[in-house]
């Protein structure tokens, strides 16, 4: 098992609190949203940690390494962070992650140690964390599911009335999905006009092709993605 974190982006909704300090690098209480995700990514026994570098990655790649020396950590930039979004980032890693399985992580998410621990416990070998418990609007990642409690389709641009809850950023993707998913997101970013798509759209493929993908229900346990100054506002409550 892997870990593999998108960390490339300029967080340019939360301006002016990255003009000069790496979004994942926000303080959260006496600590950061990276230190805590890489503690967390620890404590759960995984140790090769890949990392998608792009907006300062000189200041992500010497906090991580000073912080975390027990850690191996593959750096990958993202020369093309400001053109393209999270599936173009999260194809660079096809290499480092080979054939192993991996969990994905938005480096801008801040969550409790239970969340990861059930995602890793769970007896599927492809799932997803999920929200059930949260308003959706048009710019939550949404989820619909069946009757069994597996992922029909994923995306933003789901109908927020009918789907199930908020995919909260962080999976776990097994190998045979993880090579189902690569192919797909280098047949996509094999045209520029898809650069700004999110690797979410690429899940319901996965779906599509047969592979059983899981929902991880962890509503009640503490997490929020910092997208915004109110994000980091809850947050920073939270996780005081």
């Amino acid at each position: 098992m892997k870990a593999v974190i998108l960390a490339a982006g300029i967080g340019s909704r939360i301006r002016p609190l990255t003009d000069d300090i790496h979004k994942s690098l926000l303080k959260i209480g006496d600590s950061t949203i990276l230190y805590r995700m890489l503690t967390n990514i620890k404590d759960a026994s995984i140790t090769d940690v890949i990392i998608i570098t792009g907006y300062l990655e000189e200041m992500v790649k010497t906090f991580v390494t000073e912080n975390f020396p027990s850690l191996h950590f593959t750096f990958i930039p993202n020369e093309k962070y400001l053109e393209t979004n999270t599936g173009y980032s999260l194809m660079l890693t096809k290499d480092a992650v080979g054939e192993s399985d991996f969990v994905k992580f938005d480096a801008d998410v801040v969550f409790e140690q239970a969340v990861l621990e059930k995602l890793l416990s769970h007896e599927g070998s492809t799932a997803l964390c999920i929200d059930t418990h949260i308003h959706l609007e048009a710019e939550e990642v949404k989820v619909n599911l069946d009757e069994h409690g597996k992922v029909v389709k994923v995306g933003k641009t789901l109908n927020p009335h009918t789907a199930q809850g908020e995919s909260i950023g962080i999976e776990k993707i097994g190998r045979d999905a993880g090579r189902l998913l690569f192919a797909e997101l280098e047949r996509l970013m094999q045209d520029p006009r898809n650069y700004n798509e999110y690797y979410d759209d690429s899940y319901t493929t996965l779906v599509n092709e047969g592979i059983p993908f899981y929902a991880v229900d962890i509503t009640g346990l503490k997490w929020v993605e910092v997208d915004t100054h109110e994000d980091y506002k809850k947050a920073v409550e939270i996780f005081r």
